[in-house]
């Protein structure tokens, strides 16, 4: 998503040069969507690997729709889903998708509708296998009923374990895979981000409100924990936070997000880092649940969702 909006201007040939650097390092797993950059991010993804496509697990996504102004809605419509993937075929240049994931969960339409519409993409061949982003447990539930569910991509870190309370252990129980986004919380993990003015201008982050005001401070004092735990284990924070999501279980797969190659280098070094349990634990204990002050989104509409009611 970076590449394409949200965290400044897009920059094709150094995020191709980026992706080329995760191919190289061994990261097969490239996660895009139709709305990133309204079709541009999947353009990119397209051309970075144009003739080694079956080097790379492609995922993309569907449900989020935006209007000429740029404002956002949220599509489970049948009909949405199957037009969606032939132009996301078309951009990405591929003729299947490894994971289609719905992007969120439509209120207006029965999940059973939309995943039904999903079955039939795997029926003919153009996707392999299916996720949902940021479902409820119930969702899960009556989206497996109808088809099996690969992956659940949710947010997910030490900065935000909201799916801990119950939708990681349906998860789960359905033999559903997780895959945390933002598991370096927008970057404040990292420990590099002092000031919103950190970020330029037109950043989406001076909008979310985990990045502002007392919210900012307070959150700041908590990666403060974070980087001296880091300093003791000899890693970055950013290592160590993805070390600690990696530890939560062999079904975690982490997609952080990054535009610069150093960050990617650094980032998957912490593949290589194995904490204690005890270790896991502090962590786990320093930063609890709730423990980061305000709001994922500065909307709703994109947190977890339960679909309507059957029928």
């Amino acid at each position: 998503m970076g590449m394409s909006q949200a965290y400044g201007p897009a920059d094709e040939a150094g995020s191709s040069a980026t992706i080329d650097r995760a191919l190289e390092l061994g990261i097969c797993f490239l996660d895009t969507a139709n709305a990133y950059g309204d079709g541009h991010n999947e353009r990119l993804v397209g051309r970075a690997i144009a003739g080694r496509r079956d080097q790379v697990v492609l995922a993309t996504k569907f449900g989020i729709v935006r209007d000429s102004a740029m404002a956002s809605s949220i599509s489970g419509r049948p009909e949405y889903v199957r037009s969606c993937c032939e132009e996301s075929l078309q951009r990405l240049n591929t003729d299947y998708i490894d994971l289609y994931y719905q992007h969120r969960v439509d209120p207006e339409v029965p999940i059973e509708e939309t995943v039904g519409a999903m079955a039939e993409l795997v029926g003919a061949g153009k996707v392999r296998f299916l996720g949902l982003s940021e479902a409820s447990a119930d969702s899960l539930e009556r989206a497996a009923a109808i088809h099996p569910i690969s992956a659940l991509q949710s947010e997910w870190s030490l900065w935000t374990r909201d799916i801990e309370e119950e939708v990681l252990a349906t998860a789960r129980r359905l033999g559903i895979g997780l895959v945390p986004f933002s598991p370096l919380g927008r970057g404040f993990l990292s420990g590099k981000i002092r000031d919103p003015k950190d970020f330029g201008a037109d950043d989406f982050r001076h909008e979310n409100p985990r990045f502002q005001g007392e919210n900012f401070e307070r959150n700041l004092e908590l990666v403060r924990l974070v980087e001296q735990l880091a300093t003791d284990r000899g890693i970055t924070p950013a290592q160590l936070a993805l070390a600690w999501l990696l530890g939560q279980g062999d079904d975690v797969v982490p997609i952080p997000g990054t535009k610069q190659r150093l960050k990617l280098e650094e980032n998957a070094q912490a593949a290589s880092v194995t904490l204690s349990d005890a270790e896991l634990d502090r962590l786990s204990s320093l930063v609890p649940p709730g423990a980061f002050a305000g709001s994922r989104y500065p909307d709703s509409r994109y947190s977890y969702g339960s679909s309507p009611a059957r029928g």
